[in-house]
């Protein structure tokens, strides 16, 4: 059997030039040309147009020839084909570099996943954006954590309340490694996302207010980890320990479903208590 290796060069013209020649000039507005068309879809000129670069460097591109192309040249490119979000990344990573979010940081939940945080009870659940913005929760979650909806709607933040509600300060057996283990979290969205004020603001906030955020931010940890145990001393429950899964919708890739299950049956049995008040 005879494996393939994926070359990126040529897949890009390849890519370049099926995306070129499936656009309709006429959905684009440009003008009817004097002469028939040889083949399908925009020109090469056309598309150099749109994208802001050269007809060579285009060409070039097409027939495997030109260098990578720049974060902005494949951005460029990717507008001026109309590319889809799916074909966008695609076309980033034939290029070799990061894809940048063409829309504004999302500060409010899709009305599908709210609903999902919602039928996941009796499992607690919340929806965090990449700052870990609370999105969405259920009852469950505000039962063991905090009830949410009662705190103003720009300090729903998840890092902001581990380290600041008076609720949580006590509620982790082990809050040293939560609070650690957050903020390299935050530093790695920090790192993935250095063009959003809201969260630089957010951590300049909290480094200016926060003694133990500063020293662990300076720290520079990164830690990207999607599940594990925390164990609770909870006020109403007792001591329990809760097993997180942090799952990403592939429609909304900096969103993040956060789930909690008991991580044993004496867990459960008190976490079975608590959510049924």
């Amino acid at each position: 059997m005879t494996t393939h290796t994926v070359d990126t060069t040529q897949e890009l013209a390849a890519f370049l030039r099926t995306r070129r020649e499936r656009l309709d000039p006429r959905a684009l507005g440009l003008p009817s040309p004097r002469r028939a068309r040889r083949t399908p879809g925009l020109r090469r000129e056309e598309v150099a147009d749109l994208a802001g670069v050269s007809v060579d460097y285009v060409v070039r591109l097409e027939q495997g020839r030109g260098p990578r192309p720049s974060a902005d040249v494949v951005d460029a490119l990717a507008r001026a084909l109309r590319l889809a979000p799916a074909e966008r990344a695609y076309l980033f990573g034939l290029a070799g570099q990061r894809p940048r979010n063409p829309d504004e940081p999302t500060t409010t939940a899709a009305p599908t996943l709210a609903r999902l945080v919602a039928d996941l009870s009796p499992l607690p659940a919340m929806l965090l954006n990449h700052r870990y913005d609370i999105l969405a929760w259920n009852h469950e979650m505000t039962r063991l954590l905090v009830d949410f909806g009662t705190l103003p709607p720009a300090r729903r933040n998840a890092i902001r309340v581990c380290l600041t509600h008076p609720e949580t300060r006590e509620l982790y057996v082990d809050r040293g490694r939560v609070v650690r283990d957050g903020i390299a979290h935050l530093r790695a969205a920090w790192a993935a996302h250095p063009d959003d004020p809201a969260l630089t603001g957010l951590i300049a906030e909290l480094i200016a207010a926060d003694e133990e955020f500063a020293r662990l931010w300076n720290e520079r940890d990164i830690e990207v980890n999607g599940r594990g145990d925390k164990v609770l001393r909870h006020p109403d429950a007792g001591v329990l320990t809760v097993r997180f899964e942090v799952l990403t919708p592939l429609q909304d890739p900096d969103q993040r479903l956060v789930i909690f299950r008991a991580a044993d049956d004496e867990s459960k049995a008190a976490l079975d208590r608590l959510c049924a008040r």
